[in-house]
């Protein structure tokens, strides 16, 4: 049997498969010469067959090679319905279908819905699809070129202090340092989403962490991955590469005694702590790992038995944003001699502004960004009354908190980073300069992540079974058969691909309006189609 190869380019992942009735077929190659794009080939079928034509047993075996029409899988060659070999051929024998379960969109970064990699079509309806850039420099402004400008597109992780609490005096007439200053780090305004090794297979968790830190090495792109909850490997937590990972802890505190362990031996910092309160996929309730996905890597690292693992929907001992400041922050700041910037992550609510403004007042100064994670984040592995009936879009939530920061002189003190759905039509640079322009100061994405990796759920009701650890891309599960069928280079190649589009495409959107760093809060930029949206966001509306 031939080896299985998830990340191949099937005929069923693009946009248009192509019919075709070999017995109907005269092979007069009209069709073949009709296609201008090369979609089709003339092929041999191999035909075995074992019959018997008498009452009694009496097998014959004969073989055949039978000349037919096929589809060539590529995207250089791929059909796009055109139908002119309908057209042409004498006998109806080939014609082009819809593809529903497309995954060309993702794969070719064209324009267009995507499989969107174990979520329902419930809450399909998007804010960002409504807004448009509107403002675009042209005979008032100069507009930047976007191949040979440079952008500074970077982002703080970690508390920004305004001019004058800046820990400098004046002493002989020289500029001294007065008292540390809260550790930041100026990143990509792109985040590798915390997706757990246990949600995610060793390779797939392997490929994301191999793209992030090619990204940082190779192309001179800042980025930063989250672990997820669950504790990371000891060999990554004591190499130089540490320094790309965003640790999370989250209510379980899985994995959490192996890092504490590994602290007298890191080289390096991570990028920062992440303190994960709650998420989109399920907001107010806390992760649930089967025990068919706890394998005996996954026992060793978090330091559990194989058991189905449930982490509380709240951190114990954690009963008010207060605390989560004195206790939370302060110990895991502490841990790391206050070098490090400690994140607190929430699912977007009606109470996310009232978290903002607390962490705002922080007396301490050690909250290092808050993450808002909407309701159309999450993979197939959450509960399905949670993905669709718990939680609230991210895009007004970024929104209010950024008007809150700035009604009090405060924004940009604490960095905001939105995500839930983010690239959920396929073009997540344009979904990420629309959040930063309504006052986000990044983004995080996960599931375009293992779509990438080659998922093939969607919300047609394809495969969706990642909670099951029968996952059959080898991306969510832990069965030793199914993960070695990811391609742990092809996967890792296919992001780091992915993120040299989407900062490319983010520069074609800062060009236009004249910005050569990032415009945060430059809602000036937007325009929307939908007055609702308008009116909420505060842009304005156009038709």
């Amino acid at each position: 049997m031939e080896a299985v190869r998830t990340q191949d380019i099937s005929v069923n992942d693009l946009n248009w498969k192509i019919e075709y009735d070999m017995n109907r077929c005269t092979m007069c190659g009209s069709c073949l010469a009709t296609c201008t794009f090369h979609a089709i080939e003339a092929d041999v079928l191999r035909i075995d067959k074992t019959t018997s034509d008498s009452a009694f047993p009496e097998p014959k075996h004969t073989h055949k090679a039978v000349p037919v029409i096929k589809q060539i899988k590529t995207l250089a060659n791929a059909c796009v319905g055109c139908g002119m070999c309908e057209k042409v051929c004498p006998n109806g024998a080939i014609r082009p279908v819809r593809n529903v379960d497309t995954r060309k969109t993702l794969l070719s970064r064209d324009n267009g819905p995507i499989k969107r990699g174990g979520r329902t079509n419930l809450n399909a309806q998007r804010t960002l699809d409504s807004i448009v850039v509107g403002r675009i420099s042209q005979m008032t402004d100069p507009s930047l070129d976007s191949q040979r400008h440079t952008f500074d597109i970077r982002s703080p992780f970690g508390r920004v202090l305004p001019a004058k609490q800046l820990p400098f005096k004046m002493e002989n007439g020289k500029l001294v340092m007065d008292h540390k200053a809260p550790p930041v780090r100026w990143i990509y305004p792109l985040i590798f989403s915390d997706m757990s090794i246990g949600a995610l297979s060793t390779r797939a968790w392997e490929a994301v962490a191999l793209a992030c830190a090619y990204l940082n090495e190779k192309c001179n792109i800042p980025i930063r991955m989250s672990s997820g909850e669950g504790g990371m490997p000891s060999k990554l937590l004591e190499s130089d590469y540490l320094k790309y990972m965003i640790i999370q802890i989250a209510s379980g505190h899985f994995g959490w005694n192996r890092i504490v362990k590994a602290l007298p031996k890191m080289k390096v910092d991570p990028a920062g702590v992440l303190i994960k309160i709650g998420q989109g996929a399920k907001p107010g309730d806390g992760g649930l790992l089967q025990a068919a996905k706890v394998a005996e890597h996954v026992q060793a690292i978090r330091g559990v038995p194989k058991a189905t693992l449930s982490s509380p929907p709240n951190h114990q001992g954690l009963y008010s944003i207060e605390e989560s400041v004195q206790k939370m922050h302060l110990s895991m700041n502490a841990a790391f001699g206050f070098r490090v910037p400690v994140a607190i992550k929430c699912a977007a609510s009606a109470t996310s502004v009232s978290v903002y403004n607390n962490l705002l007042r922080d007396p301490y100064k050690i909250c290092g960004g808050f993450f808002i994670d909407g309701i159309q984040g999450g993979t197939g592995a959450a509960n399905e009354i949670s993905l669709d009936h718990t939680g609230h879009p991210v895009v007004s939530k970024i929104r209010d908190c950024y008007l809150a920061a700035v009604k009090q002189g405060l924004q940009g003190q604490i960095p905001l980073y939105g995500g839930g759905g983010i690239g959920l039509t396929g073009n997540a640079a344009a979904d990420a300069f629309k959040m930063i322009c309504l006052g986000a100061n990044g983004v995080f994405c996960g599931k375009i992540l293992i779509q990438l990796l080659g998922c093939i759920g969607n919300e047609h009701g394809r495969c969706n079974a990642c909670n099951t650890g029968k996952c059959p891309t080898g991306i969510c599960t832990q069965d030793a058969r199914l993960v070695k069928r990811l391609d742990i280079d092809k996967g890792a190649q296919k992001i780091v691909d992915y993120v040299l589009a989407f900062d490319a495409e983010l520069r074609k959107l800062m060009a236009p309006i004249g910005n050569s760093s990032l415009p945060v809060g430059r809602s000036d930029a937007l325009v929307s189609t939908d007055k609702a949206v308008a009116d909420k966001l505060g842009i304005q509306y156009v038709c």
